[in-house]
């Protein structure tokens, strides 16, 4: 797939924009770039978020097969997703070898916790690896992303047996820097219009690494507490669905409100307006787009004090627990019966602000990380 943005100015810089895995938060992102950047001339090529393997490891070799002439096209600028073996396809396409590079992880291989199905392990650790080392410039989209890298990263070289540097900071640091996924600014367009009944949302892919079972648990506590709610179960889900969430569905039934991934925007927008809280139980969260999402809308985020959320609401994170899941889910539903009772009696108050985190905050910043690449002072 390749999209090409026409522009009005007379002379745009061209961006080559490569995302070997486009996967939700990626087109989302690409998608803004695109949208809001457009004084660029910008041609997209994407592969589809399947087979992710060979995905990460095949993307040069796909592309050269399949897109030879848009890969030798002229362009001034490359920016590539965490996805994209960046190395690889600079050293196959000497036109792209000469260009300056922008990696942008979205997410790194070196901090997915482990299933029985997902066992990343040292090639695509090294893919990542080799990616931000051969990029000009590397952007992570939370502190927690860049942290975990190069603890990751660090600990990956530690266990090599001999000619290997140290640390990695000293040959990244330099060029490395934080820049958040931006939010759409349609979302300012949409009114709160919170349920009059207790409303919990939770809106992640359903998948092991989002804690789905730690929810289930955590709405056990809530039964055994006798606090009423209702709860929006949403978000992406596939072919084989975590039991889990199969579990909830069947002891919660008469406590759910909308099931499922909810493909029309507006109708998900009103959703998130209507919840009260928004709930993270997550494993893995590099960001947390669709917990800023909420929050933009007006719901208050109950999430756990790891992962990207400190960074992002430190005032609204429950104790985690990653090595005990009851604790955990009993921590989490401790506050959320807190939440009830006040929204009982006072009211709950106000979602934190997010901002800073829209587009048109943060458009200045692309706009500088791009122009100081092609046309460095």
């Amino acid at each position: 797939m390749f999209t090409i943005a026409r522009m009005t100015t007379p002379h745009p810089l061209r961006i080559l924009l490569l995302s070997g895995y486009h996967a939700a938060s990626h087109r989302y992102w690409c998608d803004g770039l695109m949208r809001e950047l457009g004084q660029y001339h910008w041609t997209l090529l994407s592969l589809p978020a399947r087979h992710f393997s060979w995905r990460l490891r095949g993307n040069p070799l796909s592309w050269l097969s399949e897109q030879a002439a848009l890969l030798n096209a002229p362009y001034d600028l490359v920016i590539a997703t965490s996805a994209v073996d960046v190395a690889t396809l600079r050293g196959l396409v000497p036109s792209l070898a000469r260009l300056p590079w922008l990696l942008y992880m979205h997410e790194n291989q070196f901090a997915y916790p482990r299933s029985a199905r997902q066992h990343p392990g040292v090639d695509a650790q090294m893919v990542n690896l080799y990616a931000a080392l051969s990029a000009d410039r590397v952007l992570f989209n939370s502190g927690y992303n860049r942290d975990s890298f190069l603890a990751g990263a660090n600990a990956l070289l530690s266990r090599l047996p001999d000619h290997r540097p140290r640390a990695i900071e000293p040959l990244l640091s330099a060029k490395s820097g934080v820049l958040s996924v931006p939010l759409d600014d349609s979302l300012k367009g949409y009114k709160r219009q919170p349920a009059d009944q207790f409303t919990l949302c939770w809106n992640h892919r359903w998948e092991y690494d989002k804690g789905p079972q730690r929810l289930l648990l955590t709405l056990r506590q809530l039964k055994a507490q006798r606090v009423p709610f209702r709860l929006h179960l949403l978000g992406e889900q596939f072919r084989q669905q975590p039991q889990p969430l199969l579990e909830l569905q069947r002891e919660f039934a008469q406590q759910l409100g909308q099931v499922g991934f909810v493909d029309q925007r507006e109708r998900y927008y009103q959703l998130l307006s209507e919840s009260h809280l928004v709930l993270s139980n997550s494993l893995h969260e590099f960001q947390g787009l669709a917990v800023l999402e909420a929050v933009a809308l007006g719901s208050l985020p109950r999430v756990p004090a790891r992962l990207s959320y400190p960074e992002l609401f430190p005032d609204c994170c429950y104790p985690g627990d990653e090595q005990d899941e009851i604790a955990e889910a009993e921590n989490l539903a401790a506050v959320i019966a807190a939440d009830f009772e006040r929204f009982s009696t006072a009211g709950l108050p106000a979602a934190p602000s997010v901002a800073e985190l829209f587009w048109s905050a943060l458009k200045p910043a692309y706009a500088a990380e791009i122009e100081s690449l092609v046309r460095p002072i």
